[in-house]
């Protein structure tokens, strides 16, 4: 069975490039296996045919014919288990890649995710000014000690896992000028975004929002 990752027909212009099916198609095009996308709108998000896929409505969900799953960690570590490209196939080094993903999506991404909330969807509200500085303030912490971990190493555990793919896609969402403050970091994001893998998986997620582009009056 062709491999279906389940993805959005259009979002906004602040979110392109941005969902998490992203991740999904990197791992995939990582490991060099050929998937589909299931593009979704409003109506099949809210459908019982993909709630039975996906129970929140969102995305990605995947299926390959031996498991259906969604969120974007999970898939990426099942991925992994399957692929030499994405992880190290002895038991100590799966169980490193697994360590990276949970760290990117528990400890750094809560802090990523906190200050976008501030930036994107309550931009201009009275009380970010004031709450903006200790948001930044957590996130910098994070990023510090990644920081730490990573001098003098191009990846996280010498080579490039999933474990990398989903750190540099939660930095991706890091503002340039607090990323900056952290110039290991801002090379190392560079370098697993360079990848070709990623370029093609971003250029998948993006064509069909360009197909999709609502008319505009």
């Amino acid at each position: 069975m062709t491999i279906r990752v389940s993805a959005f027909r259009w979002v906004p212009p602040f979110a392109q490039g941005h969902v998490r099916d992203l991740r999904v198609r990197w791992a995939l095009e990582e490991a060099g296996l050929p998937y589909e996308a299931t593009l979704l709108g409003r109506d099949d998000q809210a459908s019982a045919n993909y709630r039975a896929w996906q129970p929140f409505g969102q995305v990605p969900a995947f299926r390959d014919g031996e498991v259906e799953m969604f969120e974007s960690g999970a898939i990426v570590l099942h991925l992994a288990r399957k692929s030499g490209a994405l992880a190290p196939q002895d038991e100590a080094g799966r169980a490193r890649v697994t360590t990276w993903v949970l760290a990117a999506l528990n400890s750094v991404e809560p802090q990523v995710a906190n200050l976008a909330s501030i930036d994107i969807f309550h931009a201009g509200e009275a009380w970010t000014t004031e709450r903006r500085p200790q948001v930044v303030e957590m996130l910098s912490k994070r990023l510090g000690a990644l920081g730490v971990w990573l001098d003098g190493k191009d990846y996280l555990d010498g080579r490039f896992t999933a474990g990398d793919l989903m750190m540099a896609t939660v930095l991706r969402d890091v503002p340039d000028e607090i990323m900056a403050g952290f110039p290991a970091l801002m090379a190392y994001r560079g370098r697993c975004l360079q990848r070709p893998a990623f370029t093609r998986a971003l250029e998948a997620q993006m064509q069909p929002f360009r197909e999709n582009e609502p008319a505009r009056n």
